[in-house]
């Protein structure tokens, strides 16, 4: 019975989080509905500084003048309450970690949302000037660029989302060598391989030109040397007598 009621009342706790979660992207969404339109607008702003003179964008679809907006507008709800959707996780993760992992855990937590907000800067400041001037100085002779605002959502959220997981990199390689999978000097042994697989990524996750691969194939390089140098600090923390320490439930 005891475990019974142990299992209920956790199913009870990650119901009551998941509705918080939910909650929280709602309230976000609630608040940034009246600016729908001119969050689109921003969006749209690299690729809008890079269309010819008198070109604009353009919509297909008779709805898409409100639900481009309002699917970029929910995205970006979950986005801004990722901070507090990760809390909830920690909260009903946390009382069953040691109090060795809740050290190294609370930080990863608070890192990869950072770095994934910093992958999504990265793509919108950095890859999206370059690649908007790129593609719409290539068009043909005679061919007007006006991009429908719906594939263009569908483009860059694509691109953020690729960004932002690919700026977890480190976080991926810090528990690695935490947990024993592998170690700093076995990394830096597979260099060569990591270097191609990280084109190969990139050209998986990127729309299908250099510019795009090469400026995702280049941070994700860079960001496990990071790694590495960074998981070389953590390697063999994990203790060998899990059962010897105490768990802090408070």
């Amino acid at each position: 019975m005891s475990d019974a009621n142990n299992l209920i009342s956790h199913l009870i706790e990650l119901r009551s989080r998941i509705l918080k979660a939910l909650l929280s992207v709602l309230i976000v969404f609630i608040c940034l509905a009246a600016f729908a339109q001119d969050l689109y607008k921003l969006l749209a702003m690299p690729l809008l500084e890079a269309l010819p003179e008198n070109a604009s964008m353009i919509a297909t679809d008779v709805a898409s003048p409100f639900f481009a907006p309002f699917k970029l507008t929910l995205v970006l709800s979950f986005f801004i309450a990722i901070p507090y959707v990760l809390y909830q996780v920690w909260g009903f993760v946390a009382p069953g970690l040691y109090r060795n992992e809740k050290r190294l855990v609370a930080p990863l937590l608070l890192s990869s949302t950072l770095l994934f907000y910093a992958g999504m800067a990265f793509a919108y400041f950095v890859v999206f000037p370059i690649a908007f001037a790129f593609f719409t100085s290539v068009a043909p002779e005679g061919v007007t660029v006006s991009t429908d605002i719906s594939s263009y959502l569908n483009f860059v959220l694509k691109l953020f989302f690729a960004f932002g997981v690919s700026f977890e990199i480190p976080i991926a390689i810090i528990l690695m060598c935490w947990t024993g999978v592998t170690d700093a000097k076995s990394l830096r042994a597979k260099r060569p391989y990591v270097v191609v697989g990280a084109f190969v990524v990139g050209m998986l996750l990127t729309p299908p030109d250099v510019i795009s691969q090469t400026l995702l194939a280049i941070p994700m390089w860079l960001l496990f040397e990071v790694g590495v140098i960074v998981g070389g600090f953590y390697a063999g923390k994990t203790p060998k007598d899990a059962s010897t320490q105490t768990t802090d439930n408070t």
